[in-house]
């Protein structure tokens, strides 16, 4: 370790906390980091045009892997065009690391100096700044044991002068996970898990909801088994989406995104009871989605309140898998239950119902989006990863069915368009297999539309799947409603099949659903990326914009 510049040794730091791939966009800041990074045997560099998809990327890469998610920018201008990759993070509790350049320490004026601790705080991400040679080694293990243990993102910065000097001899590096807790699973209280079957057993209509705990406890099974034992629905958060598809009475994802048949009997039940979920604004639909029900709330980390409204009546702090083995344990025990919600009618409506039955007209020559959306669902593969961009178009492929969770990517938190193309790159660059899709609309894809130039270059292969209208979907939708002129957020449909070949990418315009399965089999058969530029009208709304125009916008 004699004489290893301070930049190399922390690469191999960076190494040696399990990282094998990371998005970066050089600069002076950065730059020598980035390159012994990239030198390292068994390391994936991928080098990007923005600094914010960077960051993005990561978060995608963490979403397929798990892993936490590594980005570099150099100081600076770098740095401040990372404030919404932040923010999306922090607020998504996404385990980010970002290796930042600083202004060099020792410079008496540098041009992109800027004071980055504070802009950090203010997205809500943890800044490490790291001054100190003898200390370089504990820098980089509190990044990512902040990240792991917090789920947070951590930004190291690391003065540009400082990294080419020698790292003073500190002895080997401890990884992170030397000193992260190693606790067992929360076992739940015995007298809550009484109280809870004895509800679940009076029930008449309940509802068992399940979010992330239960996939990453793994009680799927178990609570899918406890609804059966209860004659209760099952139904999930968007993020969980098609966890029980093949439940004959999955009523799919609750809130915002639910469909027809979920509304109906969300507005029946008189019990939920929620598994591993936050019970977020958007999945209780800002408490429209069970208006008549008791809820319970089952989480290792159970809010009172939460964006605004009170979670839930009953809150039991548990691992989701030793809570639903528990109340099911006790249902067996007294036997039969007063649900009587299951029926031979319920479960064809679930099956045969379209998620959104209300009627628009469309345009000659465009395509109804839940049309389109259809059709893909027909076409492909359900092993296919899929990625949702956000906007108005992110409601429209929610509605396919028979996908597992583990396979759908998306990012709601702070509301930000534009994501969509780089978490979709994250992802495609961890399965390395050409079996992901993103679903967009066209104006999230065009503030980020350079990156489809470093997909190209990287010859990653990805599915884009663009619903455009022509136009920003909400704000339209929103405009009219007021009776307000929407024609400053329409723009035309882009040419956007043309731009990907411009990148060296295939590209179609479909006007047509018969064009899908023709075009995915020569998507197939190649190995390039590929874009579909899907005109849609712009007169179809989803259910989630007109529920929110009813009740008028901005009033949460």
């Amino acid at each position: 370790m004699n004489n290893m510049p301070i930049y190399e040794a922390l690469a191999q730091a960076f190494a040696a906390e399990g990282v094998d791939t990371h998005f970066t966009l050089m600069g002076d800041g950065n730059m020598h980091w980035a390159t012994a990074m990239k030198n390292l045997d068994g390391m994936a560099t991928f080098s990007v045009r923005h600094e914010h998809c960077a960051c993005a990327m990561a978060m995608g890469y963490h979403s397929a892997t798990g892993k936490i998610g590594v980005a570099s920018v150099t100081c600076g201008p770098g740095f401040t065009q990372i404030m919404t990759a932040l923010s999306v993070a922090s607020r998504g509790r996404i385990p980010l690391v970002v290796f930042a350049g600083e202004a060099p320490i020792n410079a008496k004026w540098y041009n992109q100096a800027i004071d980055q601790p504070p802009l950090a705080a203010a997205t809500g991400a943890h800044y490490i700044s790291a001054h100190s040679p003898q200390r370089m080694y504990q820098y980089v293990r509190e990044a990512f044991y902040v990240a792991r243990h917090e789920r947070k993102p951590v930004v190291l910065g690391v003065p540009y002068d400082l990294q080419k000097q020698p790292l003073p001899n500190i002895g080997e590096y401890q990884p992170s996970f030397t000193v992260l807790p190693n606790t067992e699973p929360t076992p739940p209280n015995p007298q809550q898990i009484e109280q809870l079957a004895e509800k679940l057993a009076a029930a008449k209509c309940p509802i068992v909801l399940a979010g992330r705990g239960v996939m990453r406890s793994g009680a799927a099974l178990e609570v899918e088994a406890l609804a059966e034992q209860a004659g209760a629905l099952l139904a999930t958060t968007l993020l969980v989406r098609g966890m029980f598809d093949h439940n004959p009475f999955s009523i799919g994802i609750a809130g915002g995104f639910a469909r027809d048949i979920a509304r109906e009997v969300g507005e029946q039940a008189d019990l939920v009871i929620a598994f591993g979920t936050s019970l977020n604004y958007y999945t209780v639909d800002g408490g429209n989605m069970f208006p008549k029900a008791e809820v319970a709330q089952i989480d290792i980390e159970p809010l009172g309140l939460h964006n605004g409204l009170k979670s839930a009546d009953l809150y039991l702090r548990a691992d989701a898998k030793f809570a639903a083995v528990a109340i099911l344990e006790k249902l067996r025990k007294r036997g039969g239950t007063k649900a009587g919600i299951r029926s031979n009618e319920l479960a064809r409506r679930i099956k045969e119902e379209p998620a959104d039955s209300a009627q628009f007209p469309v345009e000659p020559g465009l395509l109804d989006p839940r049309r389109a959306i259809d059709e893909l669902d027909r076409v492909l593969p359900k092993d296919y990863d899929c990625v949702s961009g956000a906007g108005h178009q992110a409601y429209f492929h929610s509605t396919m069915r028979g996908r597992k969770p583990e396979t759908y990517h998306a990012v709601r938190e702070f509301g930000a368009i534009g994501n969509g193309i780089s978490l979709a790159i994250g992802v495609a660059a961890a399965r390395k297999n050409g079996k992901a899709v993103l679903f967009e609309g066209d104006g999230s894809l065009l503030m980020h539309i350079q990156e489809l130039e470093m997909v190209q270059r990287h010859g990653l292969r990805l599915l884009i799947c663009v619903l455009n209208d022509g136009a920003y979907g909400s704000e339209i939708h929103k405009l009219r409603a007021d009776g307000v002129d929407d024609t400053g957020a329409i723009f035309g449909r882009t040419d956007l099949a043309s731009i990907a070949k411009g990148f060296g990418l295939r590209g179609t315009t479909v006007t047509d659903v018969s064009q899908f399965k023709s075009l995915f089999d020569a998507y197939q058969a190649q190995g390039t990326a590929e874009l579909w530029n899907i005109h849609v009208s712009d007169r179809v709304v989803s259910p989630s914009t007109r529920r929110t125009v009813g009740r008028g916008h901005g009033k949460m």
